[in-house]
């Protein structure tokens, strides 16, 4: 019994350090959001050049998405969490010294290359730590709960960057990020001691076509379009261009601003166990809540532009939270590429689902920035954000034709396999017939 319980044990410690590391990957992501405005004075950055150092951080971490799944797959976790933590302290040292623009954007492409490698990595060892039925949950935890790495920055490092200034600000954030890499090498395991090691890493051609095969696997396009759904919106918000929007285009002092940024954090997390346990239990319905918090998402996004701004206060608090569903929303994108293949192909899946998300929020982030400098060039105004905005709608209606074709076609490889999905309205007819039976 004792072994068991030390095997228990070690298990919560090892995804704690994981966590860990993956919460300090959250803060250096976001960081470049709350100093957004103190970089453009920094740097002299019109509002396209600010976009353009998200833009690139989130072009790499997109494209190294699938060549981190493929070396997930031949060198596992352990090694990549830790390698991320270092690259992206290293990027946080860069930027804290930085007096130029182009060592400023290296700093980003570090920090985007080493959160490129720590998250499919920590939901590798939940994978390989959990049992089965619990995964969906812990995914859930694991992402809503890192995300509180937004509260990192948008509190302790605003308040350093505010008070001491910008070098302190990011050499502390460096700091942290040493410390959680290092702590990833001394507890963090790919696997549970006893657990039967992973088949032997595939030759390049193989690679290429477990890329190809695990693309044409309908689920595998379904948790794409479901990441670039719902993930895209509330990234680009806490990402870089939410605090300026809020201060510049709503009103709000920069700690009102921070406090928003902490409510997506704390609304995600209330609502990411939720989530989890319904995917859980209703596998067959996944769909419907991720149509559901897209449509509520669209709509309260049109409110907010519909209301010439300042926009009611109440109204701005209503986006935010539900800005905060989007991020356990996407993640069951990552639930449909664990389902719908094979293990030896799930670390090539995920990469394709999360690339698809950073994919738009790059896209969004970029969009944003040049709008703004067409609109109102050389400045924030109310006016311009307002009209920067909408550059989401062409991204939403993508992504919704996307989910559409992809779950029509996932059903039918389940009817395939001998699994039927009813429909929505013959289970609402069976509930109200024979409740008991229903359920």
């Amino acid at each position: 019994m004792k072994p068991r319980t030390n095997l228990h044990h070690r298990l919560w410690v090892v995804w704690s350090i994981g966590l860990a590391a993956y919460l300090v990957g959250v803060m250096h992501r976001t960081s470049f959001g709350v100093a957004g405005l103190d970089a453009a004075a920094r740097f002299q950055a019109a509002p396209a050049a600010l976009a353009g150092f998200v833009v690139l951080q989130l072009l790499v971490y997109a494209s190294l998405q699938v060549p981190v799944g493929v070396l997930l797959d031949r060198f596992g976790a352990r090694l990549l969490i830790v390698v991320g933590s270092l690259t992206m302290a290293a990027g946080q040292l860069v930027l804290a010294v930085a007096a130029s623009l182009p060592l400023a954007i290296l700093a980003r492409v570090l920090v985007g290359a080493g959160d490129a490698l720590t998250f499919i990595s920590v939901l590798s060892v939940v994978t390989s730590w959990f049992p089965a039925r619990r995964v969906p949950l812990m995914t859930q935890l694991t992402g809503l709960i890192g995300q509180s790495g937004q509260v990192l920055s948008a509190v302790p490092l605003a308040a350093v960057l505010h008070g001491p200034g910008w070098t302190p600000a990011f050499v502390s954030a460096a700091a942290l990020g040493v410390a959680v890499g290092l702590a990833a090498l001394a507890v963090v395991r790919d696997r549970p001691p006893g657990a039967p090691a992973p088949p032997p890493a595939p030759a390049p051609r193989e690679v290429l076509h477990g890329l190809v095969c695990s693309w044409r696997e309908p689920g595998t396009r379904l948790g794409f379009f479901t990441h670039m759904a719902t993930q895209f919106s509330g990234m680009v918000f806490a990402l870089l261009w939410g605090v300026p929007y809020l201060v510049a285009g709503q009103g709000f002092s920069t700690g009102e601003a921070s406090a928003m940024l902490t409510l997506l954090v704390v609304a995600g997390i209330v609502a990411g166990p939720l989530f989890g346990e319904f995917t859980a239990r209703h596998p067959l319905r996944r769909s419907w809540l991720v149509l559901t918090v897209l449509g509520t998402t669209v709509s309260v996004w049109t409110a907010v532009l519909a209301v010439p701004p300042p926009a009611p206060r109440w109204l701005l608090v209503l986006l935010v939270v539900v800005l905060a569903l989007g991020g356990p929303t996407s993640m069951i994108g990552f639930d449909y590429a664990r389902t719908f293949n094979p293990g030896h192909r799930q670390g090539a899946a995920v990469g394709i689902v999360n690339m698809a998300g950073f994919v738009a929020s790059l896209t969004v982030s970029l969009g944003v920035g040049v709008v703004l400098g067409l609109v109102g060039p050389g400045d924030y105004t109310p006016e311009a954000f307002r009209v920067a905005w909408t550059v989401q709608y062409a991204v939403w209606a993508l992504a919704l034709g996307g989910v559409l074709v992809a779950r029509r076609r996932a059903r039918r490889k389940l009817e395939s396999e001998g699994v039927v999905v009813p429909s929505l309205r013959s289970v609402l007819a069976a509930r109200r017939t024979n409740p008991a039976r229903a359920r």
